[in-house]
């Protein structure tokens, strides 16, 4: 699963930090899920979604296999 969290977390002047504890999850979920290394659950893709303003498909996008 593709996702632009860094992107939006730049367009929002938001470290890492900031949107993990926006989202009640440790700084590190935030840089695996950036990095791909972890699936956020549908709630808290939601909560990321919901703090960046914008509609959870442009924040996360399947990828071919997934």
């Amino acid at each position: 699963m593709k996702n632009s969290i860094k992107v939006e977390r730049a367009r929002h002047n938001m470290t890492q930090q900031d949107l993990a504890e926006k989202v009640s999850v440790s700084r590190q979920t935030i840089n695996s899920i950036e990095a791909g290394k972890y699936v956020p659950s549908t709630v808290l893709a939601l909560k990321i979604s919901a703090v960046f303003e914008v509609r959870l498909e442009e924040v996360f996008e399947l990828e071919e296999g997934d």
